[in-house]
């Protein structure tokens, strides 16, 4: 809760993915609240107070879980909403001629969006799902501590700094609406 809370603040793509990784560790305990607190909970250096604040988090993310259809797989309706805000912000800032760094790191990525759609990614997701879903599986790679290859590290370095774009511009019109045309 803690570490979500101050992503959303200053980085609403590590906050996405960082939410995905929560809703595969809720699953990894069998979505039972009772192991989280005790065998994750608790591993941290938190107050007492701080523990109950975190285990009272994690039980509404898993009655939401619960409720949505999402035990299994899927994401949240939160972290849905969250990747539509991303896509229309996306939308806004490709239609209009006022991003022309953010028109070239999209051309730059979308090779890679292509090659990842043609190997298996679900065509009817939005290309910027396709980024946050390569993002996460190679994050998912690393810490299962696998072989990432050099192809697949280059299309996530760039997919990586267009998603930053797309993170500043998001922080952006937060502050202060941008202004599209």
């Amino acid at each position: 809760m803690f570490i979500a809370q101050q992503l959303r603040k200053t980085n609403i793509a590590e906050y996405l993915l960082y939410m995905w990784q929560v809703e595969d560790t809720i699953r990894a305990f069998g979505c039972s609240l009772s192991r989280i607190r005790h065998e994750y909970i608790d591993r941290f250096d938190y107050t007492d107070e701080q523990k109950e604040e975190e285990a009272d988090w994690f039980g509404n993310l898993i009655r939401m879980m619960n409720q949505e259809g999402c035990r299994e797989h899927g994401h949240l309706q939160i972290n849905k909403v969250v990747m539509m805000q991303l896509q229309e912000l996306h939308e806004q800032l490709s239609a209009s001629s006022k991003f022309p760094f953010y028109h070239a790191q999209y051309y730059k990525v979308l090779p890679f969006i292509v090659e990842l759609r043609n190997h298996g990614a679900d065509k009817q997701e939005h290309e910027i799902e396709t980024c946050f879903n390569s993002l996460y599986g190679v994050m998912m790679l690393r810490l299962q501590q696998k072989e990432v290859t050099t192809n697949t590290q280059h299309a996530v370095k760039e997919i990586s700094t267009f998603i930053g774009m797309l993170n500043d511009y998001y922080l952006k019109d937060k502050q202060k609406p941008l202004e599209f045309e």
